[in-house]
């Protein structure tokens, strides 16, 4: 195996940026270009993260079959990956004892629901709640959603072993792979369970969110009390 070829400098590469912007001043630029070094450095830590994740070992294989209700009648957790090898997962809270889903995970969705099928060109991607599935139903199509795919656990069987031991409703996000016939675990986000630093929103790294991607790359920021809602 080639060795990696060894990295620029963060701070020798932004020292190299050509780019400038009509009247900024030299203190303007020199704590852009810092910035920029930081910006590299999260860059290559993403990557770094991105690749110690695919290299984990094979997770649990899944033993239970799990059975989801869908629009068109009952289906397993085999037939939600079609023909892909790895399925994404993402629980979220609309359980039967709320009357319309969480804004945050309504958030989310909404920023897949145009991608999906650019993300069925890699894996498959089903959206996973304890609500009966007319309710569901009914909410994608009153948020004007048309691609994705939601799917009720009626016995919150999946619910209990994934996303939480005493059924609450709380987000995840799971990935499973197939290979050789089985089905195994890869990865869950686990930040959920892990406090926030002191001042810090509540997030997940990264963020399933773009909404929060645009606003960090705004001077107000994310904001300490801000969260989208379902109408404004």
């Amino acid at each position: 195996m080639n060795a990696k070829e060894p990295l620029v400098p963060a701070t020798e590469l932004a020292q190299r940026n050509p780019i400038h912007f009509p009247n900024e001043s030299t203190e303007y630029r020199q704590a852009r270009n810092a910035l920029l070094a930081e910006e590299i450095e999260l860059r290559r830590h993403i990557e770094r993260v991105a690749e110690q994740r695919r290299s984990l070992p094979p997770g649990g294989e899944v033993t239970k079959r799990y059975t989801f209700q869908s629009e068109h009648g009952p289906v397993t957790l085999a037939d939600l990956f079609g023909d892909k090898d790895t399925l994404v997962i993402y629980s979220y809270m609309f359980g039967p004892q709320r009357e319309k889903p969480c804004p945050m995970c309504t958030s989310i969705m909404a920023s897949w629901d145009h991608k999906v099928p650019d993300i069925e060109q890699r894996v498959a991607l089903a959206m996973v709640a304890r609500s009966p599935i007319d309710r569901l139903v009914a909410a994608r199509e009153a948020r004007g959603w048309t691609k994705l795919k939601v799917y009720a656990d009626v016995d919150g069987d999946f619910t209990r072993d994934y996303v939480s031991p005493e059924d609450a409703d709380m987000p995840a996000y799971t990935v499973f792979t197939r290979r050789d016939g089985k089905i195994r675990h890869f990865w869950s986000g686990e930040l959920f369970g892990i406090p926030p630093d002191p001042g810090q929103d509540p997030r997940g790294a990264p963020d399933l969110d773009p909404l929060w991607s645009l606003l960090d790359t705004t001077p107000e920021g994310r904001g300490k009390d801000w969260y989208p809602k379902l109408e404004y």
